[in-house]
């Protein structure tokens, strides 16, 4: 007995030495699976109705996160709120068509039209086709104050983005207008148009109201039927012009005429919110490390079915839910006098969905000079695996940590070997991944500013953006780990001597 209670009193020394020379590890425990999941069963509930920004089902996410720094006690950042308003205006399709003609065609059928400019009218306009649109196709052509017709690849969400150099050339040259005539079947063109009304009927967001005189006037689609119609020739001579040698100028051979359209848009406002909770720091309370996660999520789906809401569990309630336990952990450690050296702003943002709003406003807008703030850790979607990692160890995928600061690099993997020993993976690292997602979750409102950033992710899965991205297919332990990495390396930046190096560009 007196062996046992020896070796149990050497144990218990052990640990409390331990959590002395440790004291991240004591309150990174308080990031606990139960925690998690209780927080996660309220955002992504049904009853949050998907929380599309602007939405009854967001402002109730906002109000439970305000609640929840209300409660640690955190400082309300924004003159006395934790509400720090978005304005934000929602562009919808109205009557938008393409004229041939007698013949009309309408948006979301054989024409689409992507974009959120009003054109104030009907149009009528001198086109010129440019085949593929690229910069030698322009040799012997002039667009100025034209539409301009090319070619292109079938649709699909994956060439939109590979869109946006031949539309900006053209815009470059000077044309009013972009047309685009996609490979493909009608039948194809059709499905994609469909999809594409379910995701703009509801409006696309934006910070600024459309300008009519704006040079972006969005760019219409048309499958390959209507085009033979409105441009009066065939597929097949378009496609042999475009093929051609620039040397032959056959592009300035193709007559295509005049064409009409329309662009019509429903504009309201929409008001919506970032949620801020601020802890301030002690010797370096000046110099903010701030910790984000979006909020929002893509709603309800239009139509009536057995299941119709986007509950954005682990997109991205997941890394919401992180933030605020992450909050529980630095209030308590500030709560038993081991508060941070430097001040932390936790903040979920609203808008990632349909364009990284809520930080970009931010960022133009801060609540903290952007020239103290020290690194953006951003969680987007840390709850799930993604079919690269099924069955294998428990990872994470880390973006952005080495492109600012190679101290944050070694800080983010040395805090992990000590701690969770995650497998991190550098895939999506790549600026040029086809995915670019070092662009496309909240991070980049800062890196843009030149403030380091590290961005923990999960991948891509079966159900991202779909009505089955629920609760039950959360796994609470592996979320729970890289919650606490991301601690970690948040506890570390906060608290040591000197401020992250930038030293890349």
């Amino acid at each position: 007995m007196k062996k046992l209670s020896s070796l149990l009193l050497l144990v218990l020394t052990v640990q409390f030495s331990w959590s002395q020379e440790n004291p991240a590890a004591k309150y990174a425990s308080l990031i606990t699976t139960a925690d998690l999941k209780d927080n996660l069963s309220i955002l992504a509930s049904d009853a949050l109705e998907g929380r599309k920004t602007g939405t009854r089902g967001q402002k109730m996410a906002a109000a439970f996160i305000s609640n929840h720094f209300e409660q640690l006690g955190l400082t309300a950042p924004v003159n006395g709120s934790y509400y720090m308003p978005v304005d934000l205006y929602s562009v919808a399709p109205a009557d938008i068509y393409v004229k041939a003609g007698v013949s009309k065609y309408s948006n979301f059928n054989e024409i689409m039209y992507y974009g959120s400019a009003d054109s104030d009218g009907e149009i009528v306009a001198d086109i010129v086709f440019v085949g593929k649109g690229r910069e030698e196709d322009y040799a012997n052509l002039i667009v100025k104050d034209k539409a301009v017709a090319l070619q292109s690849d079938p649709l699909s969400f994956s060439i939109m983005s590979g869109l946006r150099k031949p539309v900006a050339l053209a815009r470059e040259k000077g044309a009013k207008m972009v047309f685009i005539i996609p490979a493909g079947k009608p039948d194809e063109f059709k499905t994609f148009a469909a999809q594409m009304q379910g995701f703009l009927s509801g409006g696309n967001l934006t910070l600024t109201k459309p300008d009519p005189t704006s040079p972006n006037k969005g760019i219409f689609f048309l499958n390959q039927t209507a085009a033979e119609k409105v441009f009066n020739t065939t597929a097949a001579k378009l496609a042999a012009a475009a093929a051609a040698e620039p040397a032959k100028k056959m592009l300035a051979k193709v007559k295509l005429g005049k064409v009409s359209y329309q662009v019509a848009m429903n504009i309201t406002a929409v008001k919506s919110e970032n949620i801020l909770g601020y802890m301030e720091g002690t010797d370096k309370k000046d110099e903010l490390v701030v910790i984000t996660a979006h909020f929002d999520h893509i709603g309800k789906n239009p139509g009536e079915g057995k299941d119709v809401i986007n509950n954005g569990a682990d997109d991205d309630g997941s890394g919401t839910v992180s933030v605020l336990q992450m909050a529980k952990a630095f209030a308590q450690a500030k709560k038993d006098g081991k508060g941070p050296r430097r001040s932390i702003l936790f903040m979920t943002v609203t808008g990632e969905e349909q364009g990284l709003f809520g930080s970009e406003y931010y960022s133009e807008h801060p609540v903290f000079p952007l020239a103290n703030t020290v690194v953006d850790i951003n969680i987007d979607m840390i709850g799930r695996r993604d079919p690269e990692h099924k069955d294998k160890p428990d990872y994470v995928y880390v973006i952005g940590a080495d492109k600012l600061s190679s101290e944050l690099q070694e800080i983010n993997e040395r805090t992990n070997r000590e701690n969770e020993k995650l497998e991190f993976d550098y895939t999506y690292n790549d600026e040029n991944h086809p995915t670019n997602l070092y662009k496309r979750s909240d991070h980049w409102n800062f890196a843009k500013k030149g403030i380091p950033i590290v961005f923990f992710f999960d991948g891509i899965h079966e159900d991202y953006h779909q009505v089955s991205d629920e609760i039950s297919k959360i796994e609470f332990d592996l979320l729970a780990k890289r919650a606490k990495t991301a601690f970690h390396t948040a506890w570390e930046v906060a608290n040591r001597e000197g401020r992250l190096i930038v030293d890349k560009k």
